[in-house]
């Protein structure tokens, strides 16, 4: 099956200012940023690598106006940083109303050569990340009274075995469990907290650096026969973010067919 058209901006995040994190580059993370802009909304980002962030931060500025856009480097294993990337949204906009945890780190290793440092590296940016900005994104939407959304990136081998994957995977399973827990206390207050799970979502940089044979055999598992691109993945954020979700949360969306 090919591709499908891209899907056009419909204005369902207007005048809303939302954090994404890892969003620099052509992965999911950066169609994210992508969407929300055209779908209306002002955004912060953040990413660990900074020049790469800059190059972002000014070609969309450049696109959708110097003022939807703003970035600040941030390595979501760093509270400090967590912090001033949450202080920057406020300070900048206003206000803050949707927070996309899209920081992780994947890596293969099987588990009886992997050492404690893989183990807690993939864990610390994948699990203890996605708990602070969750963390920070609740603090900020509790003491605005406003209401808030969070969309976390899991992933279907949170559901499903992979050999070595076991830290990759155990990090997403946490994350989705870190979804319906925080979920449950957030309702209080008129938070939503939702996650998407993809399976296989690739962009060019990726397709360069994995064989053809690999490629094959993953894209062979999709039920369409092919990989997701990453705006798929954010589309499914956008719905996620948005007004149409409304009485969604402590969900985990599979963005593939493969959830189980």
């Amino acid at each position: 099956m090919s591709t499908p058209d891209y899907v056009p901006g419909h204005g369902l995040l207007k005048d809303r200012t939302a954090v994404i994190t890892a969003a620099a580059g052509a992965g999911i993370g950066g169609a994210t940023a992508r969407r929300f802009l055209e779908e209306g909304a002002r955004i912060v980002i953040g990413d660990a690598h900074a020049r790469r962030l800059k190059e972002t931060e000014g070609a969309l500025a450049a696109e959708f106006g110097a003022d939807r856009v703003a970035s600040l480097p941030c390595d979501v294993t760093d509270e400090d940083q967590v912090a001033a990337l949450f202080a920057l949204a406020e300070q900048t906009h206003g206000r803050l109303d949707i927070v996309v945890n899209n920081a992780g780190l994947g890596g293969t290793a099987a588990l009886v050569d992997m050492t404690d440092e893989q183990w807690g590296k993939v864990l610390d940016v994948t699990l203890n990340g996605t708990f602070r900005c969750t963390r920070a994104a609740l603090r900020s939407f509790k003491a605005s009274g406003a209401g808030g959304v969070v969309v976390n990136n899991a992933s279907v081998v949170g559901w499903r075995a992979q050999t070595g994957q076991a830290h990759y995977a155990a990090a997403k399973a946490g994350v989705m469990a870190l979804t319906r827990c925080a979920a449950l206390e957030a309702a209080e207050f008129g938070v939503r907290i939702n996650a998407v799970a993809p399976s296989l979502a690739m962009h060019p940089h990726l397709v360069k650096v994995t064989s053809e044979e690999l490629l094959a055999e993953l894209t062979a598992r999709e039920a369409f026969g092919r990989y997701a691109e990453p705006w798929e993945v954010a589309n499914v954020i956008v719905f996620l973010a948005s007004g149409y979700s409304s009485y969604m949360t402590g969900e985990t969306v599979s963005v593939s067919s493969q959830h189980a």
